[in-house]
């Protein structure tokens, strides 16, 4: 495999997370109840449109590089942690699961950002800015959780 098509379908996996991503942060934002759901419930809501700005510029890397976009019966999800809860007051588990999505995300990017060194600047600062994002909203929702835990 050359190594566009490796940073190809790199990009094309960090799209289904960002696809995925969105999809649970909807289903909880939605989902989640109680008073002390409403921050994180507002939180969750407005990080949706952020995710599906990052898939939205993958995606136009992808078709840049040459590649196909993947559509919906393409997509690959496991975020098993980040399914709703049956106990729908259950904030804590969402929190962490969001935490665990975040870290995924930007094991992703730092891998493509490596992945990317010396032969796809374009790319790899692409990844190097959504790792910053992801990593920021990682650390909001650490915030949240320390509240949550003491």
């Amino acid at each position: 495999m050359s190594q566009e098509q490796t940073i190809i379908d790199a990009l094309c996996k960090a799209y289904s997370m960002e696809m995925e991503t969105a999809t649970n942060y909807i289903s909880c934002s939605i989902n989640l109840d109680g008073v002390r759901a409403e921050e994180i419930k507002k939180a969750l809501a407005a990080d949706v449109q952020e995710e599906l700005m990052h898939a939205q510029r993958l995606g136009a890397r992808i078709k840049t590089l040459g590649g196909v976009v993947p559509g919906s019966l393409a997509l690959n999800y496991n975020q098993k942690d980040l399914q709703p809860p049956t106990d729908q007051t259950d904030v804590v588990t969402i929190i962490k699961g969001v935490i665990k999505a975040e870290d995924a995300a930007c094991g992703q990017y730092n891998s493509i950002i490596r992945l990317c060194e010396g032969v796809d600047y374009v790319t790899q600062e692409l990844c190097i800015e959504l790792l910053g994002m992801e990593e920021e909203h990682r650390r909001q929702f650490r915030g949240y959780l320390k509240e949550y835990e003491k």
